[in-house]
Order: C-alpha cells, then structure tokens, then sequence
C-alpha cells in the first residue's frame, strides 16, 4: 500500500509528482460526438461502481480504461460487474490498490476520472486530477472541513483555467423536475420566498465488524461512514443533497445557523465518533430561516423532501408541486420524477461539455453547498451561533497526520459546550 503523509498532502508534493511523471495530459478538445471519452474510477464501492456505469450508459463511445482503490476486493468486485459491459476495456496493468493508487490512475490514458472514495480524500485527488489536467466527476460532499472547501474552490478556479470539466454528484440539479420546480419558484410562482424545512431522516447504514490483525486505518477506513475526517458525519455525507437543494431554492448561502443532536441510538465505539441526528436552523438572506433536519435511526419512519413557503403560495421540491396559500395546488410537474435518469444525466450533460468544447465547472457551487452542510454540523457539535464568514475561515482540519495503514487516533464524539478537538 503506498504511503502518504499529510506534510506531502499539504506540500502538494503528490500532485508535483503526478505532473512530472504523467508521459502524456489528454488534450482538452470539442472533438464532436464520434469522439471516445476515456473514463476512469478511483474508489470502487457500491457508489462508485455506480458513477461508472451510469457514466458509460451517458452517452455513446464512452470506455472505462482504469480503475483505483484501497483495497484489491474492491476493484475485482466492480471489474467483476462491470465487465459485460461493451464500454469496458480496463486491462490488467490498469488496476490499481494502496492510498497512492489515485496517483496511478491519474498515469492512464483516461480523459476524464470519476471519484467516489470517502469525501475526506477528496480535496487532494481533485488537486491531483486537474494538474494532471483531467475532466472530473466529483461525487458529493467534495470535502469534510474548511480546510477541505477551500481546496476544492482553489482547485476548481484552476480546472476553469485550464478549460477542464467538473461536474459533482448532486444529481438534483439535473434532474428535469427539480430544475423546472426551481426555475418557476425563482419566477415568482410562490411569491418572496419566506422560509422552508428541509429533511433527509432514514434508517440505519450498513456496518462492517473488525477482522482480527486489522489496522485502526484499515478499520476506519471500511466504516468510513462513522468517522469525521472520512464522511463529515451524516449531516454533510448525506444530508447535503437536501441542504443543495436548499442553497439553490434560496438563491444563496445562509448567513447563519444554530444546531442541536447527538447521538440516541448508535451509541456504541463502534459508531466512531459522529451523531445519528441533527436539527439546524439556517439564516438566509432578509432573516429567512429554514430549519434543517437529518437522522439515521433503524426502524423508524423515514422522510426526505424539502419543502418552502413564499407570501403566494408554497412549494413541495421533490414532488414538484406548487400550491396556493389556501393549500390547493395550482401546478404539478409534467412528467416522470425518476432519480435513475438523473444518475445518468448528470454524467450525460458533462461529457457533452467536454465535447462541445465549453466545460461545465460545478466545483464552487458543490464547495459552497458542502460548507452550508459542515456550518449547520458544526453549529450543532459547538452548541453555538456560527456564521458563514466564520466557517468559511475556520481553520479546522480533520485530516489524519499520515496516509498508512497503522494507528490512527479517534477524536472523542463531540459534546456541544466543550471544546471541539
């Protein structure tokens, strides 16, 4: 397993290196629709196995040359189904496993890499991916600290710059009924917008035990959901896609937000170190709140939606309907609400980016989301009022000291009032 330490990541001593030995940086073209799109993955779970195939499903003469993970289960299990595919043609020599296996990737021929690894690791393969000049698929959160967003928005800059791709796994935003609920709100369909609640309450996750020999990083690695500097927490790992949804219905970034939860029901070490649920007031713009609810208990009643009230009316985003302030509604979405076909669109609307020559680059919009999700975390954890200004120059960084499999210290479960560590 290659090494890294967090003075490399720091330095960007991985991306130098990635410039420097790269034999050849796929040239950024408008090469029409004849033109192959080599694709690559690094992070080979059940999302990422995922992203790739709805990737090679987006459009024609698509193929998937690379693949990249921690762990060697991982890649021969997403090789294994994806290899009936026609778009498949990963040779031997371009599988990849260790921390550094992302650096191998980003070695291949491939013109655009998607990324599906735990979010802690994403700000430094974005970092290594555009100086490598490759188009990105970046799966949401994009990071798990301010430190992390700030990469991720410098980052980003530089992708514009060099005319590459990014598009971000928050699917809503291209999926045809959320973009035509949005767009009549935004034309005043509901009037001024007066406030809202947004929910992502589920069930329980899966949870993989502790084999025996196996590293403190290893383990944490394969429960990447119950640890801070891996998933941000549930908040930010899942919650985001409601809190974009939110950002975009309000046109903007919430001024503020104050924060409750901890943790009911997953209350063993097992758990790690996050919260199983979280309610978060945000403050918009003209001291508009919307009051921002997620958790993951088992056998409980789950509910993801968001919905917002305006002086005319309100709106349910997800079943696309608008209503008038008696309740009756007045308009309902056309047409087939499907997820399924936002997976696909998504990557669909990005390749014909990169083939029309004029790159999509969502990198600061999913930046901004992600960091909305990490101030309403962080509210919660400190028990305190927390502004956007002071989130974003927060100079919290959850990263690990080194990239290896050994020892990796857990930091305790964080009780508002005390000091965040």
């Amino acid at each position: 397993m290659g090494k890294l330490s967090r003075r490399d990541v720091l330095k960007a001593g991985a991306v130098s290196s990635t410039a420097a030995f790269m034999g050849c940086v796929p040239e950024v073209y408008a090469g029409g629709q004849e033109a192959t799109i080599k694709i690559a993955l690094v992070g080979c779970g059940g999302r990422g196995t995922g992203a790739a195939e709805n990737c090679l499903n987006a459009a024609e003469n698509v193929q998937l040359v690379a693949l990249g993970d921690m762990f060697p289960e991982k890649v021969d299990a997403t090789a294994k189904q994806l290899k009936s595919h026609a778009g498949f043609k990963v040779p031997a020599e371009n599988v990849f496993t260790g921390f550094n296996a992302y650096q191998k990737v980003l070695q291949s021929s491939a013109d655009l890499v998607l990324f599906a690894t735990p979010p802690g690791f994403r700000p430094m393969h974005f970092e290594a991916a555009v100086a490598a000049g490759k188009h990105v698929f970046l799966e949401k959160p994009v990071a798990v600290d301010p430190a992390g967003v700030r990469k991720v928005i410098e980052t980003g800059k530089k992708a514009a710059a060099k005319k590459l791709a990014v598009v971000a796994g928050t699917q809503y935003r291209h999926q045809t009924s959320f973009m035509e609920t949005v767009k009549r709100v935004h034309d005043g369909a509901i009037g001024e917008l007066r406030g809202g609640r947004a929910y992502y309450n589920t069930g329980a996750l899966w949870f993989k035990e502790r084999a025996a020999g196996m590293s403190e990083m290893e383990w944490q690695i394969r429960n990447w959901l119950y640890f801070d500097w891996l998933s941000g927490d549930h908040f930010v790992e899942q919650h985001i896609h409601t809190i974009d949804a939110t950002d975009w219905m309000m046109n903007g970034r919430p001024v503020s937000a104050v924060g409750t939860g901890g943790r009911a029901v997953r209350t063993g070490d097992q758990f790690g170190n996050i919260w199983d649920h979280f309610t978060v007031d945000y403050e918009y713009a003209k001291k508009t709140h919307v009051m921002s609810m997620a958790r993951q208990w088992a056998n409980t009643t789950g509910y993801v939606n968001a919905e917002f009230d305006g002086t005319k009316g309100s709106v349910d985003l997800y079943k696309a309907e608008i209503y008038d302030l008696d309740g009756k509604r007045t308009w309902k979405f056309d047409g087939t609400i499907s997820i399924a076909k936002a997976y696909v669109q998504e990557h669909t609307d990005l390749i014909n980016s990169i083939r029309a020559g004029k790159p999509l680059n969502e990198s600061e919009q999913v930046a901004h989301s992600t960091l909305t999700a990490i101030l309403g975390r962080e509210a919660a954890y400190t028990g305190k009022k927390i502004t956007w200004q002071e989130i974003l120059e927060s100079e919290l960084d959850l990263s690990p000291e080194k990239y290896e499999l050994g020892e990796n210290p857990v930091r305790p479960v964080p009780v508002p009032g005390k000091p965040r560590q």
